[in-house]
């Protein structure tokens, strides 16, 4: 039996190539007059109304909610770019429910979600008071942390394979994203920026090699978006959106078509990388579309799990 988050990649991708006045009475009104917000009432109906509260410019970016529809319906893929701050909010359970509801097709982890996802598994808690324990030096020391995620790693497998298959059996199991995936998962991880990288159980080759397996994963789950399907990077700042736009470009670069898809960037501020590698450029002479949402990711991905519920009844 396949283990969850389980993926072999493409053939393809075993090794990638690489001054006037006017009258006020002239200007156009933002928002427009009879389009001012109108408030909450009885019924009121996320996937419907959420959207037209202010029907200015930032409120339509909730159109990413016709897309990920859209694409459920043709059964295309829906591929999520998870950052740390997403599971570390709690968010991991709306995330498996969108799952089973085939909002989701696969998700994708920068090292910080995946230590938080997997320190949840194991103790049902995460994250520590870093200004208390970075001083002496005891930031990142936790030794089931570094010990586990380390040892879970195998020769041929993908961090993300490794990670899901170690979790199986743990004991808050059920409130984690990694142990609970029916979908593949690739974690992508920068030597240096963990903490299970200073732990003495690290093995940096065998790191490298699962990680840049999982590479190779995402650039065969990339390929397959083509015409219709949806990219969200979540609270990403850095590396998911560079991997994105690296898969993106090994992807056309092995001549596989890649055009007219959705992009979305949701974060609590919209920073530079995300804005230009998810929603800007890989939309460049390829047609599609690219949404930047902002606010806390545990008030919009609720909002938008509720939407997109709303919209299967």
């Amino acid at each position: 039996m396949r283990c969850a988050g389980c993926f072999t990649p493409h053939d393809a991708f075993q090794n990638p190539a690489y001054g006037s006045l006017r009258s006020a009475d002239d200007l156009t009104p933002r928002p427009p007059r009879q389009s001012q917000n109108r408030g909450l009432r009885a019924g009121f109906r996320t996937r419907r109304e959420a959207p037209v509260l202010v029907p200015s410019t930032a409120c339509r970016q909730f159109k990413i909610v016709e897309a990920l529809s859209e694409a459920k319906r043709n059964c295309k893929p829906v591929l999520w770019g998870l950052g740390g701050h997403v599971i570390k909010c709690g968010l991991a359970p709306v995330l498996i429910d969108l799952m089973h509801r085939g909002f989701a097709t696969s998700f994708s982890m920068n090292g910080s979600a995946a230590i938080h996802d997997y320190e949840i598994a194991l103790c049902g808690s995460t994250s520590e008071d870093v200004e208390s324990v970075l001083p002496d030096g005891r930031f990142g020391s936790a030794e089931e942390t570094g010990r586990e995620m380390n040892g879970a790693i195998r020769p041929g497998s993908g961090l993300g394979e490794a990670y899901c298959a170690s979790l199986q059996s743990a004991p808050f199991a059920q409130h984690s994203l990694l142990a609970q995936a029916s979908v593949p998962v690739t974690v992508h991880v920068a030597i240096g920026t963990d903490t299970p990288h200073t732990h003495p159980a690290v093995n940096p080759a065998a790191l490298g090699a699962a990680t840049h397996h999982d590479f190779r994963v995402f650039c065969t789950l990339v390929s397959q978006m083509n015409e219709g399907g949806v990219y969200l990077n979540i609270g990403s700042a850095v590396i998911m959106p560079e991997v994105f736009l690296k898969a993106i470009s090994a992807v056309r670069n092995l001549g596989h078509p890649l055009a007219n898809f959705t992009t979305a960037n949701f974060d609590f501020l919209q920073h530079y990388r995300p804005r230009l590698n998810v929603v800007e450029r890989p939309h460049a002479q390829s047609g599609g579309k690219g949404y930047s949402i902002t606010g806390h990711h545990e008030i919009m991905i609720p909002l938008l799990a509720a939407a997109l519920r709303e919209g299967e009844t």
